[in-house]
């Protein structure tokens, strides 16, 4: 390997380091929230900076603590929704298949409807 060779991998490994910090800076959780949806429809969006517990439809039992989001009770037969591992990050999500229920990390704020009436 030639004296600049090694220059130049030193530049674009220092550039990744850069832009992988810089994105981690920028994802900070700041802004976030969870949206809930059962059977599709969208039953709410919370902040992921307010401490809350919220039931699901009596199936689930998420409690957002600390900036991360968590369902650590479920009435289904397989509970892998309350194995997965708390979620924070923009586009992670907790399935619960059986009961139908989609939680996600979006951008955004708040929303103040808790629920929706047809």
């Amino acid at each position: 390997m030639k004296k600049n060779d090694f220059k130049l991998m030193v530049i674009i490994i220092g550039v990744a380091v850069l832009l992988l910090l810089w994105r981690n800076l920028k994802e900070d959780g700041k802004g976030h929230a969870i949206q809930v949806e059962v059977n599709g429809v969208l039953r709410g969006t919370y902040a992921l900076l307010q401490d809350r517990e919220i039931d699901i439809n009596g199936t689930n039992h998420l409690v957002i603590k600390n900036g991360k989001a968590d369902v650590i009770d479920a009435r289904c037969p397989d509970k892998i929704c309350v194995q997965q591992k708390p979620i924070s990050k923009k586009g992670e999500s907790i399935v619960c298949l059986p009961n139908k229920v989609i939680i996600t990390v979006v951008e955004g704020e708040e929303n103040e409807l808790d629920a929706v009436v047809k």
